[in-house]
């Protein structure tokens, strides 16, 4: 069931504070936070580095996953919060539903992963390489550049590159 992206991925999001910086990215510029963990992963792992048409691909192959699943169960599960926090008849059961939402959520994003994880699998031998740290950062730059405008400006995920970086000697 498990993965080598998916290992890396749950080792790297462990941390209180790279958790902050993804939900971050995703809540106020919409980045998917699978494809910036596989940006670090084949950055760290491979030592590749993403063209912005191979980070576009990648996209394409998860996008309408992520858009019609993974973010329709994040909605939902984060409705369900007050439902399930407030007293009310049905708080006990609304917590519980919540719950297996959650438990769906991470089903999905661990499927996402795998649609990355096997679309890289044909490519990876023909993409250039670097040191891990110049790579992450390359590829995480080309993501932002492919976003939103305003998420080209942005800093650095400092906290994601170093557990990334701590993660490859785990896996």
């Amino acid at each position: 069931m498990g993965s080598r992206f998916w290992t890396f991925s749950l080792s790297v999001y462990d941390s209180t504070a790279v958790q902050t910086e993804c939900l971050d990215l995703q809540d106020r510029y919409g980045i998917d936070v699978n494809l910036l963990l596989f940006c670090a992963y084949v950055g760290v792992v491979h030592r590749a580095i993403l063209s912005d048409s191979e980070v576009r691909q990648a996209a394409g192959v998860v996008g309408e996953w992520h858009k019609n699943i993974v973010r329709s169960l994040r909605e939902a599960r984060r409705a369900l919060k007050l439902f399930a926090t407030e007293p009310s008849p049905i708080d006990s059961s609304a917590a519980t539903l919540r719950a297996s939402v959650k438990t769906m959520e991470l089903e999905a994003e661990r499927l996402e992963q795998t649609m990355l994880e096997d679309w890289s699998a044909l490519r990876v031998d023909a993409w250039p390489r670097a040191q891990p740290t110049e790579a992450v950062v390359a590829n995480i730059q080309t993501l932002f550049a492919i976003c939103d405008g305003s998420a080209q400006r942005l800093d650095l995920p400092k906290h994601l590159i170093a557990a990334a970086l701590v993660a490859t000697r785990q896996i």
